[in-house]
């Protein structure tokens, strides 16, 4: 294998979206590899029958069409998540579609949800699980078709399909760049939709020793009503997760690139405070009840553990792996359980919504 550091900086050499496929192809050649490290034990957790190894996921995004999950599993992380994957194939928005930011750290993206159809994507997870052995935690995140005059009907699809392949379900209602989808983050739609996909799954898992747990991924530009709604419909409906939070439509006037104009979702280091603030109100909202995943703005161990404390059970990367590489993953897990033991923690469980109690363990301050 060749070194990451050999082949990452070259992809900087193109355009973001074909730097983004050259990175893939890379990966599924075995063109990417980092030093190997043990798992930290003060890192690992156990959370809807599965046993992370450590909490840094792979974010949604990536690696769309289930192409590369052992390569990117390979790489440190504790899970990943391919998709968004739609029923039916499609192009998704017209080129270009995809900005760096590099002065703010910072990526734009108006992909559209392209993908290669629920067929393409349900055959790899089967071969994967086919292969067996030590697989890794992958999850399934899934959209709907950009015409698709059912979106419901859209979901429960994809829910029915990939129930029994992944190891969890990802129902993104969050990106901006499909008309109408955030629209179904209302009460008024997304408890319907739930309770059919609820539905759905155990329909298809009826005589399944498990089902995979089905969370949904929000958007930071809702109102704290809205998150409260969501909260309560969680709860009620017994969702067993929420991901917090996708890209943003905002523009924060520090945005310094020529790029922050372009219409998309923005993710990366401007987005951290902002996909905090939600997290910390949802974490609230739940009573700390519902394990949350922390995404968005994440580049350090620091920013993971102010996730962490925060109320995330798990944390997401994906924005910063353009700015800094994939060595971040293993640096993200040292810092990380560097700082657990300087605040007197002996497992990761113990720091999660600390931020939101009384009286931290003694040590150092705390990140949040």
């Amino acid at each position: 294998m060749i070194s990451y550091r050999t082949t990452w900086p070259v992809f900087r050499l193109f355009d973001p979206e074909t730097a983004h496929h050259l990175a893939l192809r890379a990966l599924a050649l075995g063109l990417v590899s980092v030093p190997k490290e043990p798992e930290d034990p003060i890192l690992a957790s156990r959370l809807w029958g599965l046993d992370f190894p450590n909490p840094v996921g792979l974010g949604a995004g990536f690696d769309k069409h289930a192409e590369v999950m052992d390569a990117a599993l390979a790489l440190g992380f504790g899970f990943v998540e391919a998709g968004t994957v739609t029923p039916r194939p499609q192009s998704g928005n017209p080129r270009p579609r995809l900005f760096r930011l590099d002065e703010d750290e910072a990526v734009i993206n108006r992909f559209g949800f392209n993908s290669q159809g629920l067929a393409a994507f349900a055959e790899r997870l089967a071969r994967r699980r086919n292969r067996g052995g030590s697989r890794g935690i992958a999850g399934a995140n899934i959209g709907k078709n950009r015409d698709a005059t059912d979106a419901t009907a859209d979901y429960v699809q994809c829910v029915e399909r990939l129930s029994p392949l992944a190891d969890y379900l990802v129902v993104n209602i969050s990106s901006p760049n499909t008309p109408g989808l955030r629209a179904l983050q209302s009460r008024s739609q997304i408890e319907g939709l739930l309770e059919r996909l609820l539905a759905a799954r155990a329909r298809v898992m009826r005589d399944a020793p498990g089902r995979p747990p089905m969370l949904v991924k929000l958007a930071p530009d809702l109102e704290e009503t809205e998150l409260r709604d969501i909260a309560e419909v969680a709860l009620a409906l017994g969702i067993d997760g929420l991901i917090v939070a996708n890209t943003t439509v905002d523009r924060p006037a520090s945005l310094r690139s020529r790029h922050r104009g372009e219409a998309g979702g923005l993710s990366g280091r401007p987005v951290f405070e902002k996909n905090n603030a939600c997290l910390s109100m949802l974490y609230q909202a739940t009573g700390g009840r519902l394990p949350l995943i922390g995404a968005g703005g994440i580049s350090s161990g620091a920013d993971a553990y102010a996730k962490i404390r925060l109320g995330a059970s798990l944390v997401q990367v994906y924005s910063a792996l353009v700015f800094h590489g994939p060595e971040l993953v293993g640096r993200i897990k040292r810092d990380l359980a560097a700082a657990l033991r300087a605040d007197g923690y002996s497992h990761l469980s113990e720091a999660v919504g600390a931020a939101h109690r009384q009286s931290p363990p003694a040590g150092r301050s705390a990140a949040g």
